[in-house]
């Protein structure tokens, strides 16, 4: 027996979806019109805003290693990119979808219940090869113990 709550879920989620689609800038360009107009002063103009958002990117990329926060950084640069470029604004929209359904995910209580447990595990784990480290090597360090 059907009730129609399957149909009734379906078409509050197009409706989201519709509105989210409402909600996003169009693709194109974002610079000032008197720029627009011109195109060479345009393509100098896209130059520049590619090589700020390649120097962004790669800051991010050499961060990622090192300390700092290189994610934020190389989207940051994409949304550098995403003023001027349609390919850029497709990655950065895909992107924060993604980004936002992962939050979702982990707000469910059953995620959230999964993730503890894991994390506990873990720690048992550390912890227990930690105390066999000790137990058998005690506080001194591998570097300085002879051979036994």
């Amino acid at each position: 027996m059907n009730t129609g709550s399957d149909e009734s879920k379906a078409a509050a989620a197009v409706d989201d979806v519709a509105e989210q689609v409402k909600a996003e800038k169009p693709f194109g360009s974002r610079a000032p019109e008197f720029i627009k107009a011109r195109r060479s002063l345009h393509l100098s103009w896209q130059v520049g805003v590619f090589i700020v958002g390649l120097a962004v990117v790669v800051a991010g990329i050499i961060m990622l290693p090192l300390p700092g926060p290189g994610w934020v950084v190389i989207f940051g640069g994409m949304a550098i990119w995403a003023t001027e470029f349609v390919w850029a604004q497709l990655v950065l929209r895909w992107t924060k979808r993604k980004v936002t359904e992962a939050a979702q995910r982990a707000l469910d209580p059953r995620v959230r219940r999964r993730n503890i447990i894991l994390t506990a595990i873990g720690l048992v784990i550390f912890a227990a090869l930690g105390g066999i480290y000790l137990w058998k090597f005690g506080i001194q360090m591998p570097w300085k113990i002879n051979d036994q």
